[in-house]
């Protein structure tokens, strides 16, 4: 079943039980999908849609990260709960264990790398993770390359 199918079903759910909150969050989600579908001009597969809740989590945590900064934070809380219901159809995200064990993996793997290659662990890292079907945080990934590098 696609991702968006999923979505539609949840939306009538949500219709049925008046939910407001998660009615609201999954037809922003499922807007998102759309003119994704639209821009692209064909069905989404997966991993495209799986991008699309990325990067509309992203642009939740930074609202998030906002609305504290600006005193907001019955906002703040809004912006939150919707990350965690958009996050309930991707993978299971990486624990920061599993990314630190995976970048160092991949800093064996490449022999001795200096902090001037930090892109290319980074690539390889990322890449890696992508091929285990993990969902990782770029920004925990580049953390984590740069306490390795740094100890070399």
């Amino acid at each position: 079943m696609f991702l968006i199918d999923q979505i539609q079903k949840d939306i009538v759910a949500a219709m049925k039980s008046r939910d407001e909150v998660r009615l609201s969050t999954l037809r922003m989600v499922k807007t998102a999908l759309m003119n994704k579908k639209i821009e692209k001009m064909a069905e989404l597969d997966e991993k495209e849609s799986q991008q699309v809740l990325a990067t509309l989590i992203k642009q939740h945590k930074d609202s998030v990260e906002q609305f504290t900064k600006g005193g907001r934070q019955e906002m703040a809380d809004k912006e939150a709960a919707e990350i965690v219901l958009i996050e309930t159809y991707l993978p299971k995200a990486a624990s920061e264990a599993d990314i630190v064990a995976g970048v160092k993996a991949v800093i064996a793997e490449m022999g001795t790398p200096t902090m001037k290659e930090m892109g290319t662990v980074m690539k390889n890292a990322m890449a890696k993770f992508a091929a285990q079907g993990m969902r990782v945080d770029g920004k925990v990934v580049s953390e984590a390359v740069k306490k390795e590098l740094e100890g070399k």
